[in-house]
């Protein structure tokens, strides 16, 4: 069996008795039949952890350092193996080469995957995957043997909207739909993007979320607000995202900003007042 390590625990985290946090238990606490031992790492600044568990975890089984943060191109997606149940990803790459992403360098143009079960869908670009695809993973999402209401917190890129995409969302129901505001040119299509929700009278702030980039060079905590704000104003619920160098420094001041624009109820609050 493999025992997947993580230098930190996220809402993602696996939680089975082969999945561990750090270093490792008491040998009482780690099941016998472990063979290998795999490090995964998400974060390039938790890539120097990710080094000193591969050593920690030495003693056990033999053992592999993966992940994002290495560049490793991801393969065809394994339910529950470095992800906690109920996350999916069915397709990986991008065809769009952002300045602050990594994704087309490490896994390239998009790429489609076996569809396998799951309610939380991770697709670095879903839209950009055929409409066969497309098609095969909103049935999926349909006919879950325990229906849970879907999440596309992967990012759905606003340009590729198209009505036919609000028509499967009004079957769905999702729970959260993210889209995304990282440079001037995402606003025309998040604009296009409200409109055609607002022409099926469909979503709310609640469910048409942004990820709102801030922090990263030349940002300012007015420019900032300004963009947060006009998603506010488009009608949809921002999500403050805050840029990281390869080294993950920030500063305390960005780290607070981030925070009150990341929770729902403080937004809204500040809205009201």
């Amino acid at each position: 069996m493999i025992a997947r390590i993580f230098p930190r625990r996220t809402n993602a985290t696996p939680n089975d008795e082969y999945a561990f946090v750090g270093d490792p238990p008491l040998p009482i606490f780690v099941p016998e039949d472990i063979t290998e031992v795999h490090v995964s790492v998400a974060f390039t600044w938790d890539l120097p952890e990710a080094e000193r568990l591969a050593y920690a975890w030495e003693r056990i089984a033999p053992v592999k350092i993966g992940g994002p943060a290495t560049g490793m191109r991801g393969e065809d997606f394994v339910p529950g193996r470095y992800l906690r149940p109920g996350y999916v990803i069915t397709s990986r790459g991008c065809d769009r080469k952002c300045w602050f992403c990594s994704v087309h360098e490490r896994e390239g143009n998009v790429r489609e995957l076996p569809v396998t079960q799951g309610w939380i869908v991770l697709d670095d670009n879903l839209l950009a995957c055929s409409y066969e695809h497309q098609a095969r993973v909103f049935n999926m999402l349909r006919n879950l043997k325990t229906y849970r209401s879907p999440e596309f917190t992967g990012g759905i890129e606003a340009k590729r909207l198209i009505p036919w995409h609000i028509e499967i969302f009004q079957i769905l129901r999702p729970k959260q739909i993210f889209f995304a505001y990282d440079t001037p040119d995402d606003l025309p299509p998040l604009v296009e993007a409200m409109r055609l929700f607002r022409a099926e009278n469909y979503g709310t702030r609640n469910n048409l979320r942004c990820y709102v980039l801030v922090g990263y060079p030349g940002d300012t905590f007015d420019k900032a607000e300004t963009r947060l704000n006009m998603v506010m104003r488009l009608g949809m619920g921002p999500m403050a995202m805050l840029y990281r160098d390869e080294s993950g420094k920030t500063t305390p001041e960005w780290r607070r900003f981030q925070c009150s624009w990341a929770r729902p109820a403080a937004i809204y609050a500040r809205e009201r007042k």
